[in-house]
């Protein structure tokens, strides 16, 4: 789960990360008040969407005086801010932070997530904050500094030092960035956070170390662990369809294909979306109905899918291992029959009792095609789309 800047910030002031002092606006007349509140002459003005590069984008300005603040909410609230995360469709900004001004000597990176390859968190810093860190990576790998965090001791002070040092730091500069990655290492361990990144960290020239931008991401497997987090959902940031198969308790995330995908399994699903590129077709979405598979899960996985207007047919693949195939034919069957089918629609089944479930569907009166394996199913549903 994704959450706003100014959201994050104040979880992160909870564990003791330095963070500019601003407030969250959702009007003009909101945001001049939060300036008039805040020490100046300078302010800035900062569109929040969930996503990266809203500066370039115009999202972020400069306000020298109230009026100027006025003018530059007036200019970014409402917008359409269009940055190279969001894509071409942009998003609508409807809330804006207004900070104070920072007296900038340095911008640095410090981010902490989870190496999979290493089954650990790492931490990571770099002399290039401010830029894309996914641009730093590709071109200039080197001067991405990392420490690995060993989970059964916990990060150690002598890796924070290293990075500092790894950063050029030294005096009470120094001794400010410790307190600030350790805290945020806290807040990232004790939130359950998938994503931590601050970008950019600044170094200010009276010495102090501050989070200018902070973006957290939660893992949503332990969101049972923190109810209060639900509360910081911006449902508006959120593709419709994917919010509404969470309500659904469906995984779902939309893609840019035309092939509507329903499968139980994640790693089932993922090998689905593979061999339908590789038959020449492009995946719509990614959706994993779960282990059961029943009639209530695949009719609530046919609306979503069916809503996408880019869709010109579906494949669904299921392996039936918890579940017996002839069940889930019927339950296919069923949801069909209740919701407006207009494409066509392939399924492939494996396991107990798959040819009594092929059976099920070609005798159902309704144009299912059946695939026997899973190169059939892609090749039948690509195909299904160029007629």
């Amino acid at each position: 789960m994704k959450i706003h800047e100014y959201q994050a910030k104040e979880i992160l002031k909870q564990y003791g990360v330095a963070v500019p002092r601003g407030h969250v606006a959702f009007s003009v007349e909101e945001a001049v008040k939060a300036a008039q509140s805040l020490p100046g002459p300078v302010w800035v003005v900062k569109a929040q969407i969930h996503a990266g590069g809203r500066g370039k984008g115009g999202g972020v300005k400069l306000a020298r005086s109230i009026d100027e603040v006025r003018e530059r909410a007036s200019e970014i609230l409402g917008m359409k801010l269009v940055t190279h995360q969001t894509g071409p469709e942009g998003r609508i900004v409807k809330r804006l932070l207004v900070e104070e001004g920072m007296n900038i000597a340095r911008e640095l990176y410090v981010g902490i997530t989870l190496d999979r390859s290493m089954s650990r968190n790492v931490l990571m810093a770099s002399t290039e904050g401010g830029v894309e860190i996914e641009k730093v990576a590709a071109e200039t790998p080197e001067k991405i500094l990392k420490e690995f965090v060993d989970p059964a001791v916990g990060l150690q002070a002598f890796q924070i030092r290293r990075l500092c040092f790894g950063l050029g730091l030294s005096g009470d500069t120094m001794k400010n960035a410790m307190k600030f990655f350790a805290a945020l290492y806290k807040a990232y361990e004790a939130t359950d956070a998938s994503l931590a990144e601050i970008n950019p960290l600044v170094l200010t020239r009276e010495g102090t170390v501050l989070a200018l931008d902070a973006k957290i991401n939660f893992d949503d497997n332990a969101l049972f662990r923190h109810p209060d987090f639900m509360d910081l959902r911006d449902f508006d940031e959120e593709d419709p369809l994917e919010v509404e198969a969470s309500k659904s308790n469906l995984n779902y995330i939309k893609l840019d294909g035309n092939v509507g995908c329903m499968v139980n399994g994640a790693g089932l699903a993922m090998a689905t979306m593979d061999i339908i590129k590789l038959a020449g077709g492009m995946p719509a979405n990614f959706l994993d109905v779960g282990g059961g598979a029943s009639a209530q899960t695949v009719e609530a996985g046919f609306r979503i899918i069916l809503k996408d207007p880019h869709v010109k047919a579906v494949l669904i693949n299921i392996f039936g291992g918890i579940v017996r195939c002839d069940r889930v034919a019927t339950g296919v069957v069923e949801a069909a029959k209740k919701v407006d089918v207009h494409v066509p629609i392939v399924v492939r089944l494996a396991g107990t009792n798959a040819d009594l479930a092929a059976d099920i569907l070609r005798n159902s009166g309704m144009r299912f095609l059946v695939a026997s394996n899973l190169k059939d199913a892609a090749e039948k549903v690509t195909k299904a789309i160029a007629a």
